[in-house]
């Protein structure tokens, strides 16, 4: 059984006020669009959990997310996600598509349902992030009515933005990018 605090945060969690104000733009997007498409009661629960807790060790310290995960080759902000599924899972957590939706959110995963497809679009569409903001701010609004038409063009805006930095681009990302054809 996970314990949590009064804002729905694991008691483990370490989070600044600013990715607080993060986790609630990115949970209150969820909740919408769960309430928007009338999903049954453990789906939109999910969304909401995911939204709520894919965060949660945002701050940490990167030795620690080290030490949890066992990581010692990925980039310091692709940590965070798999260490907060691990604790989860440690504290009876047995959602897997909630516990791969979580570590996964930065990267993406081509086998996730629902859960996994809807965090990754919020974690991005949230109106905190001021790159694109009208452009995020109408796929947003269409989410309800184009679910999986709004989650391909953010995995496309993501992939660009990517290649366009000269970032790496990596195996789950890629992999997801090519189930979606």
């Amino acid at each position: 059984m996970v314990r949590l605090q009064s804002s729905g945060l694991p008691t483990w969690a370490q989070v600044s006020e600013r990715r607080l104000a993060h986790i609630a733009r990115v949970t209150s997007l969820l909740r919408a669009w769960g309430a928007a498409m009338r999903l049954a009661a453990d789906e939109a629960n999910a969304w909401i959990d995911a939204g709520t807790w894919h965060d949660a060790l945002r701050d940490a310290p990167i030795s620690e997310l080290r030490e949890m995960t066992g990581d010692r080759k990925s980039p310091d902000g692709l940590l965070h996600g798999p260490a907060v599924a691990i604790k989860l899972e440690a504290e009876g957590e047995r959602r897997q598509a909630l516990l791969d939706a979580i570590r996964y959110h930065t990267v993406g995963h081509a086998s996730w349902d629902r859960t996994g497809r809807a965090l990754y679009m919020a974690d991005y569409l949230e109106p905190g992030r001021k790159f694109l903001a009208e452009d995020r701010g109408f796929l947003a609004t269409q989410v309800p009515h184009n679910f999986d038409g709004v989650f391909r063009q953010v995995v496309r805006f993501r992939l660009e933005w990517s290649v366009r930095e000269g970032n790496h681009i990596f195996p789950e990302t890629v992999e997801l990018w090519n189930s979606l054809r």
